[in-house]
C-alpha cells in the first residue's frame, strides 16, 4: 500500500482554502462593511447617549462586495461540482 503524495497535497490545499480561506474572506468582508462608531462626546468624558456609526466609504463597500461575491461564487461552484457528480 502506497500513499499518493500528490493527491494528498491537493486535498490538504483545497481543505485549507475552503476550510479557512473562505471564512476568513467572509470575515474580512464583514469588517470592511462595518462602520466605525464613537460617542459624540468621546473627548468630554461622557459615555452616555447614542453611538454615532459612520457609513463605510465607497472603497470599503466595493472591497466588501468583492469579498462576499467571491464567497458566494465559491459556494455556488461547489454546489454545481457536487450536483454534477463530484468528480
Amino acid at each position: 500500500m502506497s500513499i499518493d503524495w500528490s493527491a494528498l497535497g491537493q486535498v490538504v490545499v483545497a481543505g485549507l482554502i475552503v476550510g479557512a480561506g473562505l471564512p476568513a474572506l467572509f470575515a474580512l468582508g464583514l469588517r470592511l462593511v462595518a462602520g466605525t462608531g464613537e460617542h459624540p462626546s468621546a473627548g468630554k468624558g461622557e459615555t452616555t447617549g447614542p453611538v454615532v456609526i459612520a457609513r463605510p466609504s465607497p472603497l470599503r463597500m466595493i472591497g466588501a462586495l468583492l469579498c462576499f461575491g467571491t464567497v458566494v461564487g465559491a459556494v455556488a461552484a461547489g454546489i454545481v461540482f457536487l450536483a454534477s457528480g463530484g468528480h
